[in-house]
Parts: structure tokens; sequence; C-alpha cells
């Protein structure tokens, strides 16, 4: 069935008015329908553990803002004007969502997760028993893991154009610390534990200073690694200035997370959380 509906999809896509015909607006609302109960994913794990983009259902999202009409959404005491209907049915996924919190149909929420009063948008993956903390937000088509925790006020940036663009990936088991901000696209390996405020886009410096020498990587944290806020210098006409970098300080282990609790694992490599 998916294989029709994304050869539709492409189809309308690539035409100039192909977006408007009963056929493709069917199967616009058939892939939202399998994004939101999980049945679809805009990126999976590939064989070789590297990532595979499903570039079709990001065109059936970006074709549904062409669709669709802005209408009145009534919840309580709440009013909202949008194109996007709201996820619902959460007693029965097993999902905690405490009031404001808010997903958008087109979300996956896989039992277990803990919605504080956050966001997640359209087109996004959270995976069994991950906490999206108070004003936390997931952006569109980002891919959360399972038992993550995203700390308060952490955002993870959404990636929906151009539609073959890997969105914003956070693995299995990772702690995302208070205030940091990941977007761009950037993959955050299973485990890693990124320390309050850091900011990682995809051109940010993330340097390993656990060695002898520096080693530098672009647009992924490493499985397990340890990251804090960090500067370094760069020169300009008018002087010396620092520039924004993401330090790797250390490395955790199964043996040292067996022994202790992750708190104290922070406390250990005196990050910020």
């Amino acid at each position: 069935m998916t294989d029709q509906l994304e050869a539709t999809i492409t189809a309308a896509a690539a035409s100039e008015d192909g977006w408007q015909s009963s056929e493709a607006r069917t199967a616009v609302t058939e892939t939202l329908d399998l994004l939101d109960r999980g049945e679809v994913r805009v990126a999976e794990p590939g064989p070789d553990g590297d990532w595979v983009v499903n570039a079709w259902t990001k065109q059936a999202i970006l074709l549904m803002f062409r669709q669709a009409e802005m209408e009145t959404i009534e919840v309580g005491p709440y009013e909202y004007h949008d194109k996007v209907a709201l996820k619902t049915g959460y007693a029965e996924q097993g999902v905690r969502v405490v009031p404001p919190g808010t997903a958008r149909h087109g979300a996956h929420l896989q039992r277990g997760v803990v919605l504080m009063p956050g966001y997640v948008n359209i087109g996004a993956w959270v995976g069994a028993g991950t906490m999206v903390d108070t004003w936390a937000t997931v952006g569109s088509c980002a891919q959360v893991g399972s038992n993550v925790h995203l700390s308060g006020g952490v955002g993870i940036g959404g990636v929906l154009e151009p539609a073959g663009a890997t969105p914003v990936i956070i693995e299995d088991d990772c702690f995302i610390g208070s205030r940091s901000i990941i977007v761009e696209g950037v993959r955050v390996g299973r485990g890693a534990v990124v320390g309050a405020n850091t900011v990682l886009t995809g051109s940010t410096p993330i340097i390993d200073v656990t060695g002898d020498e520096p080693v530098e990587v672009r647009g992924h944290v490493p499985q397990g690694a340890v990251v804090i806020p960090g500067t370094r210098p760069k020169e300009f006409p008018a002087g010396t200035w620092q520039l924004p970098a993401a330090l790797i300080i250390g490395q955790r282990t199964e043996s040292t997370d067996a022994k202790t609790s992750l708190n104290a694992t922070l406390r250990d490599f005196a990050v910020q959380v």
C-alpha cells in the first residue's frame, strides 16, 4: 500500500497542479494517518546503522499545507486557528500528556511517552518511555528515540524542506540538558549526554578534547559522548573573537551507567543539566 501512496505523492509533488486532484488529497490524508499511527516514519534506521529518509512522507506534509483550509479548533477554554488537527486518543495509546502539552496530528508518540507542557510537531516520532519536559519542543519530522529525556526548554529543530534532507535525530537513551538547541539535521548518537545550553547546528564544531590532540566533527555527536558548550578563537579584521563550539569531555560506558544514576554520571563530568 505504501508503494502506491509514495508513487501518488511523488507525482503530485512534481506536478504544478497535481496536488489539487482528489487522488492526491486522499493519498495525503492516508499518509498523515500512517505517520500519526507510527506505521511509516519520515526517517528510520538503515541496515548499516545510518538513517534513511522517506522523502515522500515529507512531500505529503508539504502538500497537506497547500490543500488544507484554516479552521477554528476549540479545546476547552482554548481556541486555535490552524490547518492541522491536534493529536487525539492518548489514553488508548498509553501516552501521558500534561496540559497544555500539544502534539499535532501526524506526529507519533509511542507508549510510555510523557509530554509535559511542551510541543511535538507534525511528522515527528517520539520513542517509548521518552520525556518531553516543560516547554521543550520537538520540531517537524524530528526523530527522538526511546528512553530519552528532553529537559526543560530544549529546542529540537524541524527539518521539513528540502524533502530529502535528514531531520534532527536523537537516538535512544540520550539526555539533552535544559535550554539546549539541536537543529539542521544534527544526529545525536545513542546514550549521549548534551549539557545545558549547548547549541548544535550543522556547522557547529564538535571537538573531542579528551585526547592529546583535539578531534573535530560536525553534524554528529558520537554514541555515548558527554558534550558541553564551549568556544574557540577565530581571527577577524577587527580582532580575535570566540565563536561557539561544543566540547566532548568524556564518554558514558555501560559499566559506569550500571553502577551510577544518570545524574551521578553528569556530576562526575561536571555537566550542568
